[in-house]
């Protein structure tokens, strides 16, 4: 049965009762407090005028029928699933969970870290875990799981790729000790190979991605084996082994032109034209990007990262016509956007060139260092910390400026060789 004293305790906190409320006329409130903190055990007695007063019913025959709607709710949890859906059952589940003693109330709280992410909701993900905390002395093997993984998810979304990587191995630590359908052990494989990814882990990601990628070929999701080639291609990609990830890349797009998802094939697309720009085939590169930019279906985060590309591309050949039309474009796009931290390197991208080109340079020099370098080693993005380090360097010597040229090569150089270490 679900542990009283958490259960007492969170539908207290939900309805914003003190605990002498809650208290008045049942218990002593030294002796709510020790129920809620699970150091005694209540009578039933106790427990039936607790809940009474909570306005909670205890229905053992509705069990079954909480567990197959929380189920269902759990399995809509993805960014990619209709958010209108997702909120409409959870308003559903809630209304059960509200009036019922429940097995699932647990499991279904920690769910709702991952709601509040899949909505956006930082703040309230945040607020949930806080909350949570408090409780998760009694979370049984199962709840661990999902707590450590939702917990990074969160750490995940933040740019917290270390904190997040923690967080999976210690989920991927209680699968030893729990009954998962395999494809909740793939998910958390993909997601340890996304997270390694960003923390350009190569080889790590590579693993977890095939492991990952060998549960989904099993159960013909294809859209999961279409992102677990991405993930592959990026890794060969960056390890210079251009056959294998230009393989992975198709195999990715061929898989999203079967499901008919657009956002799959210009997310191959976008990564080809990152494969093209590393091997110097710029028109390639272009090409492949310009195909993502064009697309208004697509999501804006890969837009804005394809127009971003096009505008290095555009500036290392000294095209700045084209250069500053994909600044407009990337500005008109950023526009759209109601979450400027989520963007913030694409902001700092497009000042920053809009600034070269128009070679206002204290503005330039003003926001590259005050501003777009201390973030960038802030989020440790040694990737774009060499390209804007070294377009310093270069603005400095044309300005004769030698001393602070060499500073920023310098840190160029550095940062490369830790890049390759990593």
């Amino acid at each position: 049965m679900v542990e009283i004293g958490s259960f007492i305790k969170l539908q207290r906190q939900k309805k914003e009762m003190t605990q002498g409320e809650l208290a008045k006329g049942v218990v002593s409130l030294s002796y709510l407090s020790k129920i809620e903190n699970k150091k005694t055990e209540a009578s039933p007695e106790v427990i039936q005028m607790l809940c009474t007063r909570l306005g909670i019913q205890l229905d053992n025959e509705l069990e079954t029928t909480i567990q197959e709607k929380c189920k269902e709710w759990y399995s809509m949890l993805f960014a990619v699933n209709d958010k209108e859906e997702i909120v409409e059952k959870y308003h559903e589940v809630q209304a059960l969970m509200d009036t019922n003693l429940t097995n699932s109330l647990l499991l279904f709280e920690i769910h709702k870290v991952r709601f509040y992410l899949v909505l956006g909701k930082f703040d309230e993900a945040l607020d949930k875990i806080n909350e949570l905390n408090d409780v998760s002395s009694s979370f049984d093997n199962l709840h661990q799981f999902y707590w450590y993984k939702f917990r990074g998810n969160y750490n995940s979304l933040n740019g917290d790729f270390n904190g997040a990587i923690r967080l999976y191995k210690l989920a991927e630590d209680k699968l030893s000790q729990i009954e998962l359908d395999e494809k909740e052990v793939a998910d958390l494989h993909y997601i340890i190979a996304v997270t390694h990814s960003k923390l350009r882990n190569t080889l790590e990601a590579i693993d977890y991605a095939e492991k990952a990628l060998g549960i989904y070929m099993k159960e013909y999701n294809f859209m999961r084996c279409a992102q677990s080639h991405i993930v592959l291609g990026i890794s060969y990609r960056r390890i210079k082994m251009y056959d294998k990830a230009i393989k992975n890349y198709n195999l990715a797009r061929h898989l999203g032109e079967l499901n008919k998802d657009n956002q799959v094939i210009q997310l191959t697309n976008l990564n080809l034209g990152y494969l093209h720009a590393a091997k110097g085939d710029t028109e390639d590169a272009i090409n492949f990007y310009q195909k993502v930019a064009d697309d208004i279906e697509v999501d804006l985060h890969p837009r804005l990262s394809s127009v971003t590309a096009l505008i290095k591309e555009y500036y290392s050949i000294n095209n700045i016509d084209k250069t500053r039309e994909m600044i407009e474009m990337g500005f008109e796009l950023l526009d759209m956007n109601d979450n400027s931290e989520a963007y913030k390197t694409h902001y700092y991208v497009l000042n920053t060139y809009s600034l070269a080109i128009k070679k206002e340079h204290s503005k330039f020099e003003s926001i590259v260092i005050g501003e777009f370098i201390p973030y960038l080693k802030k989020q440790k993005d040694h990737a774009n910390l060499v390209v804007y380090a070294n377009m310093l360097g270069n603005h400095f010597e044309r300005l004769n400026k030698y001393k602070e040229s060499v500073k920023y090569y310098k840190l160029a150089n550095l940062t490369y060789e830790e890049l390759i270490n990593l």
